[in-house]
């Protein structure tokens, strides 16, 4: 067996392409008319209502607490629900990345997000928000206000920390109330 070095690597040794041109033996290439051209990936399609669209209320404050809650749980909820929103029985239908908003632009964002959601029958999304690394101070300015917004929405019924694989502390899953 060979080594492989780094700077060999992409390189076929000339003995080894003998061998496979002797494997697979004569070759003759496609006719010019039998080739398909790539095409690019379908694009999904708008949705797009015949109706005017609705215009969503800000009711959402942006004067938060200090220090925003890893998660939250709505009133009334079993703690079973939050367990069960950070081990994933709710598959993420869909995700929000709010990463270079301002805040007001992402609180809008944030509030057509969901009421997508909800027209959608989505039940768990994803919102990103990022860890403040970037930030003007290391402070994790929309982290702290994508919480605050979440507790206040009423179609919230929880969110927790993101597992790793989708953000961590720099997204929270988000439960939404279910309308079947």
């Amino acid at each position: 067996m060979k080594k492989i070095s780094k700077n060999n690597a992409g390189k076929i040794a000339p003995e080894d392409a003998a061998l496979f041109r002797a494997a697979i033996g004569e070759v003759k290439p496609l006719a010019e008319q039998n080739r398909i051209a790539p095409r690019p990936p379908p694009r999904k399609p708008l949705l797009r209502s015949s109706s005017t669209p609705a215009t969503i209320p800000d009711k959402l404050s942006d004067f938060a607490a200090e220090t925003a809650p890893d998660e939250y749980l709505g009133d009334g909820l079993a703690r079973m629900t939050l367990r069960k929103l950070r081990r994933g029985t709710w598959p993420i239908e869909d995700s929000l990345d709010l990463h270079g908003n301002h805040a007001d632009a992402a609180r809008k964002l944030l509030q057509e997000f969901i009421h997508r959601a909800e027209k959608r029958k989505l039940r768990c999304v994803l919102v990103i928000h990022g860890k403040g690394l970037n930030s003007a101070g290391g402070e994790a300015v929309l982290r702290k206000l994508a919480r605050h917004w979440l507790v206040q929405h009423p179609l919230v019924l929880g969110y927790c920390d993101a597992p790793p694989k989708h953000g961590g502390s720099g997204a929270v899953l988000v439960l939404l109330k279910s309308n079947i």
